[in-house]
């Protein structure tokens, strides 16, 4: 099999805030690359660090260690004038609050043209126009919304004017930072196929953020899961759903809900205890028990891994 081309490598990445005493790191150790074309998730509970990591690739979060590497150049920390321009119109980003990411004083046409307007990305005036025209109508929405506020559109529709904003760049690259859950759920089957499309037709690679796991099942390429800073295990995504190994995966996969409430009624919910961790001595170290299957564990507990992943073979 071809080497697959990685877009993105995060290196040993580590993220902290604030100083001394104060001092409170957010992402520690991080490790995974992002091959060209494919949707990974980054899935945790609220204040794992994963839109943290989202936030740092795209720039707007300092990194205190560690490399971010896009198209094999580091892009976190001082970087050239040029560097930085590409990696604003490379890499973007779709937020999680439609409302608060749009600016209410703005009209959508601005707001959609405004990447253009500051990277000088258009002929003239008209070219401008056009260009927000069709990234309206790719994200189906009416042409005469371009001279409406944010203010006056439903939660899907803010959402898809925050998508078109991040498309009309042409991106190589973006962080959709759970995207969908501030919308209702009729709407986020759509938000999520509209994002597949543009996938396809624009050869698009996503780092998707979630704390749903369902959610992401369905349109990942790859899962890695995030507790407390940390990821603590990586797979396909329908190998991680066939053979979760992490106490944490599971409780996380246990808390999904299922469509057949006879089933459902008998589901047994995980709860995840860090403190069966003991790393007090038996340090934990981040590997791969097989077929791009990795795992956060001390040696005790690779080993327990590695029996268990044989024995679901």
């Amino acid at each position: 099999m071809a080497e697959r081309e990685k877009l993105i490598e995060v290196k040993d990445l580590q993220i902290s805030f604030g100083n001394g005493r104060k001092k409170f790191v957010a992402v520690d150790h991080v490790n995974f690359d992002i091959y060209k074309g494919e949707t990974f998730s980054l899935v945790g509970e609220s204040g794992s660090g994963k839109t943290t990591i989202g936030r740092a690739i795209c720039r707007i979060n300092p990194t205190s260690a560690g490399e971010i590497l896009f198209k094999g150049q580091k892009i976190n920390g001082k970087i050239s004038k040029e560097l930085d321009n590409e990696v604003i119109r490379k890499c973007q980003m779709i937020f999680q609050d439609p409302m608060a990411s749009l600016n209410e004083r703005a009209k959508v046409e601005y707001i959609i043209a405004e990447g253009l307007l500051n990277h000088h990305l258009y002929k003239d005036q008209a070219d401008l126009h056009d260009q927000v025209m069709n990234a309206l109508h790719e994200v189906g929405l009416l042409p005469e919304f371009a001279s409406r506020f944010p203010h006056e559109f439903s939660g899907g529709q803010r959402q898809r004017i925050g998508i078109a904003r991040a498309l009309i760049m042409q991106p190589e690259f973006i962080v959709a930072d759970e995207p969908i859950s501030a919308l209702d759920v009729s709407i986020r089957a759509q938000v999520l196929n509209l994002l597949n499309n543009f996938k396809k037709s624009r050869g698009l690679t996503y780092l998707f953020i979630a704390h749903d796991l369902s959610v992401v099942r369905f349109i990942s390429d790859r899962i890695a899961v995030i507790s407390k800073g940390r990821i603590v295990e990586l797979a396909e995504a329908e190998e991680l759903f066939r053979r979760p190994l992490h106490p944490y995966t599971k409780a996380l996969l246990s808390a999904v809900p299922i469509p057949d409430p006879t089933l459902e009624k008998k589901k047994k919910l995980l709860v995840y205890d860090p403190s069966i961790h003991d790393y007090s001595v038996d340090k934990p170290v981040w590997r791969e028990v097989g077929n791009g299957h990795f795992v956060y564990g001390n040696e005790k507990e690779q080993e327990a891994y590695l029996k268990e992943y044989q024995a679901n073979a």
